[in-house]
């Protein structure tokens, strides 16, 4: 008996179009402009958005505000909005974590609520500006250089390349290395980048009207007064709102200055520094809740510790750290934290003992050297006597002499497969992707080395039914070093970016096991890999 021929389609024959999402597009519409909050349980933080114009008045400002209400639904934070500058008093401000300015326009606060927002930014909030928030305030001096750069022109809407510059911040770590998108480009008074940290620039010969001189910073961020700042020009368009590529970037941008994940974001400009991490903005914990003390950094601080509690930080990646410093205070026993990798019974890095301060106000730093770790994760477990041991106000890591590397593949230059045929697609990088991919198909790497494997990304495209993607090591039923979701984009032309951390293993042969439901699932246009130590 001869084996069954599976026969396929042409690519281009693949087609099931997609019905616009009504529903989505009328929450934008009728997204509410009196201070609200979103609906979830016990959020871990709270954000404002202000959203207050004086000038020119973005349609997209609705649509943007529902995004953010979703990302806050979805992830774990309250968000509130509002246009009312009577928001910004000392005692309504210190509830946020960040205040986000979204496309506000020209003079939009009076004197005392100005001073309200500056004391509020040096006392440690975080400040996050969207697209024409760099078109506000420009009497206020102080204003300018939180944001980084004022307006000056822009061109008509149109499509350019954006140069993501920093692949490693939570913000921008899911954009391809060259990103195409379609908005209202914003030419700016002075280049920022002397005193940001740049994240994303535009490629001003990509598109026509930019004036920047070739270095087009457009996505940037910097410790500021005191607090954290962040800033996009992109936003303009209704349809970025709706774009999963733009809102994650935005989410990154939240989170950073909210002080929830760790960013190059929050070192000094030019300085090596490390990555920095509010005590009370953990991922997990046991036992410790949040303490409220206005000498603490954000005014809050990791608290009521005491032995055998612990908090966990999935921002933090110990496998790339030499040393770690915390910020305490202790009024109490004092005692040891323990520094381990992936969990709280994981691997130990290292330990520290943290003395008595006299006051639960009286900070003070301490550091040791950690040990590599074995998985992303820092978790600190708590040890002492009786009663509250201390408190933990902030946690850097400081980076080895290591960095980690990446390393991109065309999907199509396997060097074995199972099932899958390369597809010809002109918006594909070298035009080509891994195509006809079904349930049970595979491609493999025979050279690629698995044992510092931490990160992979893929870009990826489906007008079929999505499905996942299996990473393993060694054979296509080798060790799982992890599993990427694909998305439904739309169109086989239409690609996006996903990703996934990966466990790495001993080895050489990086095998791609994709599963989902019937008939083609996706394309894989490149993958990226990310490797540690």
């Amino acid at each position: 008996m001869y084996p069954p021929i599976r026969f396929r389609r042409r690519h281009g024959a693949r087609r099931r179009p997609l019905l616009p999402t009504l529903a989505a597009a009328l929450l934008g519409l009728l997204a509410p402009f009196a201070l609200t909050c979103s609906a979830q349980a016990a959020p871990s933080f709270k954000v404002l958005v202000f959203s207050k114009t004086a000038g020119f008045r973005h349609d997209s400002i609705p649509a943007g505000i529902a995004a953010i209400q979703k990302l806050g639904q979805d992830n774990g934070f309250g968000v509130d909005a509002t246009e009312d500058g009577a928001a910004f008093t000392t005692a309504d401000l210190g509830q946020y974590r960040a205040v986000i300015w979204l496309s506000t326009t020209g003079d939009v606060l009076d004197a005392a609520q100005q001073s309200a927002f500056e004391q509020y930014i040096r006392s440690g909030g975080g400040y996050a500006g969207v697209h024409a928030a760099a078109d506000t305030e420009y009497d206020w001096p102080w204003y300018g250089s939180l944001v980084g750069a004022y307006f000056d022109s822009h061109p008509a809407i149109q499509q350019a390349a954006v140069t993501v510059e920093d692949r490693t911040d939570p913000a921008t770590a899911h954009l391809p290395a060259r990103w195409t998108r379609t908005d209202e480009w914003y030419n700016y008074r002075a280049n920022p980048r002397p005193q940001v940290h740049v994240l994303t620039a535009l490629d001003e010969s990509s598109y026509s009207g930019g004036t920047m001189g070739g270095d087009h910073p457009n996505t940037w961020c910097h410790p500021y007064d005191g607090g954290r700042a962040w800033y996009t020009g992109m936003g303009h368009t209704q349809e970025s709102w709706a774009d999963p590529a733009f809102t994650t970037l935005v989410l990154g941008g939240i989170r950073t200055v909210a002080g929830a994940v760790a960013s190059a974001c929050n070192n000094p400009v030019g300085s090596p520094g490390g990555t920095t991490v509010q005590g009370e903005a953990w991922s997990s914990q046991s036992g410790v809740q949040a303490a409220a003390h206005a000498a603490a950094h954000g005014g809050a601080t990791a608290g009521y510790i005491d032995n055998g509690d612990w908090s966990g930080y999935a921002a933090l990646d110990p496998r790339t750290a030499s040393t770690v410093s915390v910020r305490v205070a202790s009024a109490g026993a004092g005692g040891t934290i323990g520094f381990h990798s992936g969990s709280a019974t994981g691997p130990l890095l290292g330990s520290v003992a943290v003395p008595v301060t006299g006051s639960w106000e009286t900070f003070t730093n301490v550091s040791t050297p950690l040990a590599a770790g074995t998985a992303p994760g820092l978790y600190l477990t708590y040890s002492g006597g009786q009663g509250a041991l201390f408190d933990v106000d902030d946690i850097t890591l400081t980076p080895g002499s290591t960095a980690p590397t990446t390393t991109t593949l065309q999907a199509e230059n396997w060097t074995s497969q199972n099932g899958v045929q390369a597809a010809d697609h002109a918006g594909a990088h070298g035009a080509r992707t891994a195509g006809y991919i079904e349930a049970g198909d595979w491609i493999a790497f025979a050279g690629e080395d698995t044992s510092h494997l931490t990160r992979i990304s893929l870009r990826v495209a489906s007008a079929g039914s999505g499905g996942t993607t299996a990473v393993h090591a060694g054979s296509p039923t080798g060790q799982l070093l992890g599993t990427v979701t694909v998305p439904v984009t739309g169109s086989w032309d239409t690609f996006a970016d996903v990703a996934a951390s990966l466990t790495p293993s001993a080895g050489t042969g990086l095998y791609l096991v994709f599963n989902g439901g019937g008939g083609f699932l996706f394309d894989v246009d490149d993958l990226t890999l990310t490797r540690t130590g």
